[in-house]
């Protein structure tokens, strides 16, 4: 059950509260109360989006200009959709601009979600043996851009989820490494202390660019960040453990 706050004058917006529940914890009260509070959670709602994550790619992207039209796009732990509703409109997926190149969205997930006008969402494991192959048949070739907002299940311990959310990136960017076109790039969330130095240095060496970015959209007590890699200079800059996978180790 909520209630507005009826204080204050003028046209400032009324804040939200939300009463606790029986079983209800605190923490979830106040969750719940931030989110109906939330200015990017209250926009997504009204702008048709699935998640106030797709501000997050949209301010990148203004940032860093990789979404552009005619882009093969594969969106890595695509739900709940936010991502891949963006990466439609800015790469001509749905051939609304019919002056521009027709770009492809793929989103893969281990888990079924609704379908995303203009994307094809498959239900994938990408670290299976078989995903890149999959992948780049899907999109009719190598990916321009692989993107990916996943995060590992948070702990009690810090340490451990920086670890894990490490974890995932490397896999992911493995991944990339696999499917990506000379010249795509990589953009993923880490934690604010950004890729451990082994996976830093690697992109720099992989990548003409790389920058560590907390975007707007980003809340401000969240440690999330994103690593945007652009210009992929190819397999041959592999080195030590960031070899594609499945790669059996030769040089």
């Amino acid at each position: 059950m909520t209630e507005k706050n009826t204080s204050g004058r003028g046209q400032r917006e009324l804040r939200v509260r939300v009463k606790t529940a029986k079983g209800r914890k605190l923490s979830s009260t106040l969750w719940l109360e931030r989110q109906l509070n939330d200015p990017y959670v209250i926009r997504a709602k009204k702008e048709g989006f699935r998640g106030r994550a797709a501000y997050k790619i949209s301010e990148l992207d203004d940032k860093y200009g990789f979404l552009v039209p005619g882009a093969r796009v594969v969106d890595l732990g695509c739900a709940p959709g936010g991502w891949c509703q963006v990466a439609v409109k800015r790469v001509n997926a749905l051939g609304d601009n019919p002056k521009k190149p027709i770009g492809t969205v793929l989103g893969i997930d281990l888990q079924e979600i609704e379908p995303i006008a203009g994307a094809q969402i498959h239900q994938l494991d990408f670290l299976s043996d078989e995903a890149d192959a999959l992948v780049k048949g899907w999109l009719g070739g190598p990916a321009d851009v692989v993107m990916s907002d996943m995060a590992a299940a948070a702990s009690v311990h810090k340490g451990t989820d920086h670890l894990r959310i490490i974890a995932l990136i490397e896999a992911a960017l493995a991944f990339a490494f696999d499917v990506l076109e000379e010249g795509g790039t990589f953009v993923a969330k880490v934690l604010a202390g950004g890729a451990e130095n082994e996976m830093q240095a690697q992109l720099k060496k992989s990548f003409k660019k790389v920058a560590n970015v907390k975007p707007p959209a980003s809340r401000a007590d969240s440690s999330e960040k994103f690593v945007v890699a652009q210009g992929f200079r190819g397999k041959a800059t592999l080195t030590g453990s960031f070899k594609p996978l499945g790669d059996d180790g030769a040089e």
